[in-house]
């Protein structure tokens, strides 16, 4: 299994801003399909990542884990998920 400590980095902090992270929308919103299309883009660019690290190749597995933190990232400042007040793991608010 190919890493480094950036991958390592990254792939820790997406993986916890995903457990974090929550659908904002009321239940009956019809934004509720937005977040969830959201949080499965993430789920599988983080998939993803695991994959190709397994896989030895350090860099797709960099990329792929840069897409679904920016996947839950967009989300959090579009207002689809709700990240609480984490401005470790999300992009601050204004």
């Amino acid at each position: 299994m190919s890493s480094t400590p950036l991958l390592d980095k990254y792939l820790v902090l997406t993986a916890e801003a995903l457990a974090r992270v929550r659908p904002a929308p009321p239940a009956r919103s019809f934004l509720v399909g937005a977040s969830e299309d959201f949080l499965s883009m993430a789920r599988a660019y983080l998939a993803d990542a695991r994959h190709f690290q397994s896989q030895g190749d350090a860099e797709r597995a960099l990329a792929a884990v840069s897409y679904a933190h920016g996947w839950i990232d967009a989300g959090v400042r579009l207002g689809l998920l709700d990240g609480g007040d984490d401005d470790v793991r999300f992009t601050p608010f204004k």
